[in-house]
């Protein structure tokens, strides 16, 4: 397991893979000032099983945020872990490209403007 730095917390934007009860990868969606302080983060789980019934399922090309195969951002399981479970260090970081519309999901997923 490598050396987790002096300072070191889960930033916005990058996937990581967490220890639950299976691990999956999964991205920060909380903002780095509460990542920094607080005990927990927000994330949006990833999986690589295709569903087209779900449009809140938002893909992820293989390579993007160090993700090996295609995978799909759930936007509809948004959820809070403990910063524990969250396994350094980061598979990568997603491009501002392919986290807008991870975000605009998740807006849609809680019905917030």
């Amino acid at each position: 397991m490598p050396k987790i730095p002096v300072g070191w917390y889960p930033r916005r934007g990058e996937v990581y893979w967490l220890r639950l009860d299976k691990s999956r990868p999964a991205l920060i969606i909380s903002n780095d000032a509460l990542n920094r302080h607080a005990l927990d983060v927000c994330v949006v789980p990833i999986t690589s099983v295709a569903h087209g019934q779900f449009s809140l399922r938002v893909r992820i090309h293989a390579g993007e945020g160090g993700l090996a195969k295609d995978s799909w951002a759930k936007c509809d399981q948004v959820t809070t872990v403990e910063k524990q479970v969250v396994s350094y260090p980061p598979l990568g970081r997603l491009s501002p490209s392919v986290l807008r519309p991870i975000e605009h999901g998740v807006r849609l997923a809680l019905d917030l403007s």
